[in-house]
């Protein structure tokens, strides 16, 4: 009998500090927020507390998660987590969150793609239930914690970076969800955009402290203004191929939420209204690789979620530069 994975159900999860923009420009000492809503379209974000991390915001979401599916912690067989602002370089969050989640013995992994990284995961979580007829249900998670890798001084990273978490429970049934993935890199662009100190390239050294100061988020080289525009459709297309579906048989388009302006010329060069599409970060910022399965929870939650048959589609890019684009028919109900 052939397991088709399917997405149960979705939670999400923001701290509750709203940072506006003009908090923002009080921290540089300058004006952002008319060019920050002109040109990305982030209006505020959510910024966690003091005695919050990675960890607690995943495990806000997946509980949220789980409570839909009317699950517990104790049924879960696997439980992968996204993020590349991890609580410990090592071991994994994932660790940690099945910890606090309560989730005992159940495996668990962390994925680093960077803002990649939830579809990545998600693309992991069916190809295991497809293979393992042992497991019935996989929490895929994923979170952003960038609040605490900002320099409150560089105008090109405080204002974008947020914080926030979502997750997803997995499971399979007698018709297909999951439907297909396509996976990219373009790894020149891996000194472009990251956190560069506290690896093992740059470790946390006195002089390396002293030479760069503290794990920050950082640009280091510009990348081609029009790179997502330029790599999206041909992904999605590609993926769409897979999967036997055209750019108009997609009822919901879900995007890296880091610039508005971005999704507005891809669903017009696939040939697709707005309306097929919804962005949560004008109100959270931009919130990494959880940020996709953020908007879609968001969309369900304001009754503009996908219907029974809908297919969804994921297009996703992050530091690396890695891509993720995955395609599911929605089987909620």
């Amino acid at each position: 009998m052939t397991r088709h994975p399917q997405i149960l159900s979705t939670g999400g999860y923001v701290p509750d500090r709203v940072v506006t923009n003009d908090e923002i420009d009080a921290l540089l000492g300058e004006s952002t927020n008319e060019w920050l809503i002109q040109n990305v379209g982030i209006r505020e974000r959510r910024w966690m507390r003091e005695d919050q991390t990675t960890s607690d915001l995943i495990v806000e979401a997946s509980r949220r998660a789980l409570e839909k599916a009317g699950l517990g912690p104790e049924d879960l067989d696997l439980l992968i987590v996204s993020t590349d602002t991890p609580d410990y370089i090592s071991p994994s969050t994932a660790v940690v969150v099945q910890n606090k989640l309560g989730a005992r013995n159940v495996g668990c992994f962390d994925v680093n793609s960077a803002c990649a990284g939830w579809v990545t995961a998600l693309d992991q979580g069916a190809r295991y239930l497809m293979t393992s007829p042992e497991m019935r249900y996989v929490l895929v998670a994923g979170g952003y914690a960038m609040s605490r890798f900002l320099d409150l001084k560089d105008k090109y990273t405080a204002n974008i970076f947020a914080d926030g978490a979502g997750a997803a429970v997995l499971t399979t049934g007698d018709k297909p969800g999951f439907l297909a993935t396509t996976l990219r890199a373009e790894g020149s662009f891996y000194d472009g955009l990251g956190i560069y100190t506290g690896g093992a390239s740059r470790p946390c050294t006195a002089a390396n402290l002293q030479a760069f100061g503290p794990p920050r988020v950082q640009f280091v080289r510009k990348f081609p203004k029009t790179f997502n525009l330029e790599h999206w459709p041909a992904l999605i297309r590609q993926t769409l191929d897979k999967a036997g579906l055209t750019t108009d048989d997609v009822a919901l388009y879900l995007f890296t939420q880091l610039n508005l302006r971005t999704i507005e010329a891809v669903m017009q060069e696939l040939g697709q209204g707005l309306e097929k599409t919804h962005w949560v970060m004008d109100k959270w910022g931009y919130t990494g690789s959880p940020c996709v399965v953020m908007a879609l929870d968001d969309a369900i939650a304001q009754g503009r979620g996908p219907k029974v048959g809908d297919p969804v589609l994921f297009c996703t890019s992050g530091g690396g530069i890695s891509f993720a684009v995955s395609i599911w028919r929605w089987t909620a109900r």
